[in-house]
């Protein structure tokens, strides 16, 4: 993986296919939940099959500054061997590095989701509810899932969604079914548009109505 903002990035998937930014905490406390994690995101391109395909780009931040993202994969094997090269590290969250990146992404072609999975948040919230509004204004919502509820993350997790016309729910660690229903939904909008997750919405119920009920 490469370092955020240090190297090249990533080379382009061809044809018409969705794109979504996957980013993750890697921080220490992280890490009870990390394994588990690991095998949810399978879900994500199970989900999308028979909509044209997902690529997804991994993302996660830990330790003292350290920012990575991979290049954009399109099967369930090489994203699962992706996650298994990271270990949680103690460090301070980097979310607005993670919303610069995306920003960047989206700017040399189009991003139809980012999600971000964390559990706190140590930086400006201001400074996050910016580039989070400069992600609306392209057309990127952000679907944040936080473990826990920890007061100042909730915050910001919310205005995150709110200001880029995306969605958030809180999940706690005897939860791995719902989300990984959350990152499916999330996947088949990426993949198939609103209409994709309406019809995934009335097959499934559940967690993609909670994803649909805030982006009207």
């Amino acid at each position: 993986m490469r370092q955020v903002a240090l190297s090249p990035r990533a080379d382009l998937p061809q044809g018409g296919r969705g794109r979504l930014v996957f980013a993750m905490d890697a921080t220490a406390s992280r890490r009870p939940t990390w394994d588990e994690a690991q095998d949810i995101q399978a879900e994500m391109f199970r989900a999308t099959a028979g909509l044209g395909g997902l690529d997804i780009q991994l993302v996660f931040f830990r330790g003292q500054g350290e920012c990575r993202a991979s290049s954009w994969v399109s099967d369930t094997r090489r994203l699962l061997r992706l996650m298994r090269q990271v270990e949680c590290v103690g460090g301070y969250t980097q979310i607005e590095r993670v919303l610069r990146h995306t920003l960047a992404e989206a700017r040399e072609g189009k991003i139809n989701a980012l999600v971000y999975v964390g559990d706190c948040m140590e930086e400006d919230p201001d400074e996050i509810a910016r580039r989070a509004g400069e992600l609306g204004l392209l057309g990127v919502p952000i679907f944040a899932f936080q473990e826990g509820e920890e007061p100042q993350a909730q915050a910001c997790f919310r205005d995150m969604a709110r200001l880029t016309r995306g969605a958030y729910c809180a999940f706690d660690r005897s939860s791995a079914a719902m989300l990984r229903d959350l990152l499916s939904a999330v996947a088949v909008y990426a993949a198939g548009g609103i209409r994709a997750l309406e019809d995934y919405a009335r097959r499934s119920g559940g967690s993609a109505q909670l994803l649909i009920g805030q982006m009207r």
